[in-house]
């Protein structure tokens, strides 16, 4: 029997949409993609040479309404023809947008980004995958939430079976390296949004938890520091009991993190703009293992976590498990081995 092909819309050319499209191209044909469209607010002259290489790939560039840029296809034009659209607008947009996706009966599914919290069910790829399957909307948490409940689900187990408590400091890098509107001259302390919970991060891993029916004790704070690199965070778990196998054993059991003997986030980051596909890193987090503390039940060290990569990761797997893909896990495995690698 044929298999399905799909056409897929990517709503957003910033950063993380033009990123997705790349490995939306590079993995075309494993994940039954007939056809790539995206839309893009407006068009400026230096953005067009991004554009044209786009373009001469196959990919239907279009704008957000008919009258913004003559001579191109709208949003309007390409809902009505799409089964899947990844949200990648600015924050708040996507939010927006859902009323528009949930009137469109065709549609087999959407996701959207980690600002975008209420947009579907909140996921991330090795969590919660079951509780997506079928699912229309789906939210994929952001990049420091993948880094935070990665190193709980490694170090604790995948139902949080060996956690007693967790705290988390996010250090995070002010905005990607090719903008410059949010950079900071300073470190920058974010406001805490829960009196237990404390910053967004662990408000979202712990409402990604919820899905598995799991509490999740976890308190988390955050900087932001003059940096485009990476992200940071430092962990403090404290277990019900003492760790039956060395860290480097359960981090070889799982894909999704990787380890560093390095120091400097700056030297990781660059490890990944040479050997990563499209310069990019698509762990969920990268523990510094030669530098952590371990006493008893106690756990506590830092670990470095990619920008966008580890999130797009997620995003293609919500795609194969929203739409039903054929071998979606044996095509999921390959891309796994692919992208990620044991150790930077």
């Amino acid at each position: 029997m044929e298999k399905k092909k799909y056409k897929v819309l990517v709503n957003g050319m910033g950063n993380i949409g033009t990123s997705l499209i790349h490995l939306l191209l590079r993995y075309k044909n494993e994940l039954h993609i007939e056809q790539i469209y995206a839309v893009k607010r407006s068009f400026k002259d230096w953005q067009m040479t991004e554009i044209e290489m786009l373009q001469a790939q196959g990919v239907i560039i279009g704008t957000t309404s008919r009258s913004s840029v003559p001579n191109r296809p709208s949003l309007e034009d390409q809902l009505p023809i799409v089964d899947y659209i990844f949200e990648a607008t600015a924050n708040g947009v996507g939010l927006e947008n859902l009323n528009t996706y949930q009137t469109l009966d065709h549609l087999l599914g959407a996701s959207a980004q980690g600002s975008e919290k209420g947009f579907g069910t909140s996921f991330m790829a090795g969590i919660n995958e079951e509780k997506i399957k079928n699912q229309r909307f789906v939210h994929v948490v952001s990049c420091n939430t993948h880094g935070s409940a990665a190193l709980l689900n490694v170090f604790t187990g995948k139902g949080l079976e060996n956690l007693q408590s967790a705290d988390m400091v996010v250090v995070r890098r002010s905005e990607d390296i090719g903008n410059h509107q949010r950079l900071v001259s300073a470190n920058v302390v974010a406001r805490h949004l829960d009196p237990i919970a404390g910053t967004h991060h662990s408000i979202d891993v712990i409402d990604m938890y919820k899905t598995l029916g799991v509490e999740c004790p976890l308190t988390s704070s955050d900087i932001t520091t003059p940096s485009q690199l990476m992200h940071a965070v430092r962990f403090n778990i404290q277990l019900k009991e003492a760790l039956s196998e060395t860290p480097e054993e359960l981090i070889k059991n799982q894909p999704f993190l990787s380890m560093t003997k390095k120091f400097d986030s700056n030297v990781v980051f660059e490890l990944g703009r040479r050997y990563g596909f499209g310069g990019r890193i698509y762990e969920h987090a990268i523990v510094l293992i030669s530098n952590l503390l371990i006493s008893n039940k106690t756990i506590k060290g830092w670990a470095f976590v990619p920008q966008e990569g580890n999130t797009l990761l997620s995003t293609i797997r919500a795609f194969m498990l929203q739409v039903s893909l054929t071998d979606h896990d044996a095509v999921f495995l390959k891309i796994k081995t692919d992208l990620l690698k044991e150790q930077w």
